[in-house]
């Protein structure tokens, strides 16, 4: 049996990213698992404050460190945001892998009730876990109808269902980031807030230490620190939000080919063949 596990061209297990290297059972189609998104967020955060304390002083590092409490949980967000696109593109490449695999015994052969079986051993002789992929979790489905009702004509209707439950499907998978997407902006409007109170209340410190010189370079000083970080924490928010909607969009984008590519397949490996063997019945 080992062996035949081996024998399959896609394996689900062997090429799904959270089952090959960390051993976990994985989510469905591009669905990420939220627990290792955390932990790499977690990783990969610590790390990265790590290297700037001990980084010299500098403008940058000052931006992450020393702006108050907003920075970090930005970072961390981006971090999770930017682990769950990661994860997706690994998972979208194993699920075009699907696109390569020929179903069909030959290019003349006639999709019925009575050949269904056929297609499905082939189906389960090069996939391990086929429902697991966009592509073949449609097929199987859609042939399995065939095979116990054995209305062709309901076959096209199975299909387009099964492609709108997908659409849904990546949908939902994208609810986590988009939250992510709209939290980190309103973090930063956060950090804005914070540093103009604080520099707002130094100011009136400055006002108040008018005739000491010596006490209105401090409050002035205090005044710009609380500006710095009101400024430097919008910054960091829009520009951690722009490069992660465009990799959203762009991944979004790649998803929807995707699905677009598996309705492609069905109509040239399913539906035309069903149709070929309604002409000849005419």
């Amino acid at each position: 049996m080992s062996n035949f596990h081996h024998d399959h061209r896609l394996s689900w297990v062997r090429n799904d990213f959270e089952s090959s290297l960390f051993g976990i059972r994985s989510s469905r189609f591009t669905a990420v698992h939220s627990g290792l998104c955390v932990a790499f967020a977690f990783v990969a955060t610590v790390a990265f404050y790590i290297l700037l304390y001990l980084a010299p002083d500098h403008w940058f590092v000052d931006m992450f460190t020393k702006r108050g409490f907003t920075p970090y949980l930005m970072v961390f967000l981006a971090f999770w945001s930017g682990a769950i696109l990661l994860m997706k593109w690994t998972k979208i490449r194993v699920q075009r892998k699907a696109l390569t695999i020929s179903i069909l015994p030959e290019s003349t052969f006639v999709l019925s009730p009575n050949t269904v079986d056929q297609v499905m051993q082939n189906i389960n002789l090069q996939v391990e876990q086929p429902k697991q992929f966009f592509l073949f979790n449609r097929i199987v489905g859609a042939l399995s109808n065939l095979k116990n009702i054995g209305m062709i004509s309901d076959v096209s209707d199975i299909l387009r269902t099964y492609n709108e439950q997908d659409e849904e499907a990546v949908d939902t998978s994208y609810s986590l980031l988009n939250g992510f997407l709209w939290a980190i902006p309103v973090l930063g409007f956060i950090g804005t807030v914070e540093g103009l109170s604080a520099a707002i209340g130094e100011f009136g410190n400055v006002l108040r230490d008018g005739g000491n010189m010596e006490a209105l370079t401090g409050s002035l000083q205090n005044v710009t620190s609380g500006l710095a970080t009101a400024f430097e924490t919008t910054l960091i928010a829009l520009i951690l939000a722009l490069f992660l909607h465009l990799g959203a969009t762009a991944m979004r984008k790649a998803e929807e080919e995707l699905l677009y590519a598996c309705s492609e397949y069905c109509s040239q490996n399913v539906v035309a063949h069903l149709r070929m063997m309604i002409n000849r019945d005419e």
